[in-house]
Parts: structure tokens; C-alpha cells; sequence
């Protein structure tokens, strides 16, 4: 039997974090549950679901990947190892989860990178309906009222769905999206994207919490 090297890595991390047992450590693990602090899990979704999609769970992935070598590789040369080898599309959810879930845990990419640099997320549901959450956040002059300093720049907008953004005068983009939830209720969400570093991007995800509470507050008053 293949010794599934990464997996057992991981299992014993989140042991020595959370103090749980082997056995503990591993059904959290598979079930996609994070290990306190607020920090993101490592495996992109459960052993259930991926082994829905892809026939395989989470330690077949890694024994896999291990014996192929995938630690020495790149990420897209890991996508493109599952498309030709194993039909998985390389730009197929599937494919994006497998590898990323495996770069974390092989110390590869951090929590939050992606290819174009790191990104965050933050969002917040508004007792207010969706058009009206929408202009608060697409119409420049409402904006002010929770993103003072103005630093959005609209390149694209489908009301009331979402929006994208550039920030500032840097190469980041923000990409905005709304949902209703019924006549009265509807959440935005943003993603913060091209972020330089982990540093930056735990700034930014403190700064739209805030911002994204300071929007619910004016809407609601």
C-alpha cells in the first residue's frame, strides 16, 4: 500500500495545533472542518464531496500527487498532470481544489495565494433589497457614505449582480457580488484579488470587514 506521506503531514499539524487525537484530527480533516483561530481549512471541500466529483478521496489525491512528485512541481504543471493523466480538466473546479488543497498542506502556497497573488474575502447581509445594496456600492456618491477614501474604480457592471473594480491606482482588483434574500434582505460579498503578500492580505481583509459593517450600518439606520 502507498504510504500517504502528505495526508499523515497534515493529520499530525492539525493534532499539534488543536491537541486532538490521530483518529480526531483525521475525520475533521476530511469533513473540510478549520482548526480554530478563524483560519480557512486546508482541503478545499470533504473527502465526501471530492470523491463525489472525481471518484477519489482526499488521501488517494495525495498518495497520488506524492508519487507522481507534485511537490517539485508547479501549480500549473499539477493541473495540467490531472487533466492528461487522470481527465481531470485542468481549469475545472476539481482540478483547482486537488491542487491547491495539496500545495497548502505541502507547504507550497499559503492560505489565501492564488496564481495572481493573494486574495480575501469578506461579506455581510443588509436589511435592505438588492437594487438598493447595489447602488450603495456601484454609485460613486453613495459610495462615500462607507468608502470614504474612494479608491474603487468601476470596469465593469451588471445590476444588480455584480461589479468589478480596480484599486486604486495599483494592479489589485476588487470584484463585488450581490444576492437577494427575499424583498427586504440581500448580502454583498466582495473579493479583494493581486494582493503582493499574506501581510497585505490580512490588512485587507480587516479593512472590508470594517468598511463592509459601516455600509450595513448606513444602509439600516
Amino acid at each position: 500500500m502507498t504510504e500517504q506521506r502528505s495526508f499523515k503531514r497534515l493529520v499530525r499539524a492539525r493534532m499539534a495545533k488543536t491537541g486532538e487525537s490521530y483518529t480526531t484530527a483525521r475525520a475533521m480533516l476530511l469533513r473540510a472542518e478549520p482548526s480554530g483561530g478563524g483560519g480557512a481549512p486546508t482541503l478545499k471541500t470533504s473527502d465526501e464531496k471530492i470523491r463525489e466529483r472525481t471518484g477519489r478521496g482526499w488521501e488517494e489525491w495525495f498518495a497520488i500527487l506524492d508519487d507522481w512528485g507534485a511537490a517539485d512541481r508547479t501549480h500549473r504543471e499539477i493541473a495540467r498532470w490531472l487533466a492528461e493523466q487522470m481527465d481531470i480538466h485542468p481549469l475545472a473546479w476539481n482540478a483547482q481544489a486537488i491542487t491547491a488543497s495539496y500545495e497548502l498542506t505541502r507547504g507550497l502556497r499559503e492560505v489565501g495565494e492564488k496564481d495572481d497573488g493573494f486574495a480575501v474575502t469578506a461579506s455581510k447581509t443588509v436589511a435592505v433589497p438588492v437594487d438598493r445594496l447595489y447602488e450603495a456600492v456601484v454609485s460613486a456618491p453613495l459610495r462615500t457614505r462607507w468608502l470614504p477614501d474612494g479608491r474603487l474604480t468601476e470596469r465593469t457592471a451588471t445590476r444588480p449582480k455584480s461589479a468589478r473594480f480596480d484599486w486604486a491606482e495599483g494592479p489589485t482588483r476588487v470584484h463585488v457580488t450581490f444576492l437577494a434574500r427575499g424583498e427586504t434582505k440581500s448580502t454583498v460579498a466582495v473579493e479583494h484579488r493581486r494582493l503582493a503578500d499574506a501581510g497585505e492580505a490580512g490588512r485587507m481583509k480587516t479593512y472590508w470587514r470594517e468598511r463592509l459593517s459601516v455600509l450595513k450600518g448606513a444602509l439600516e439606520r
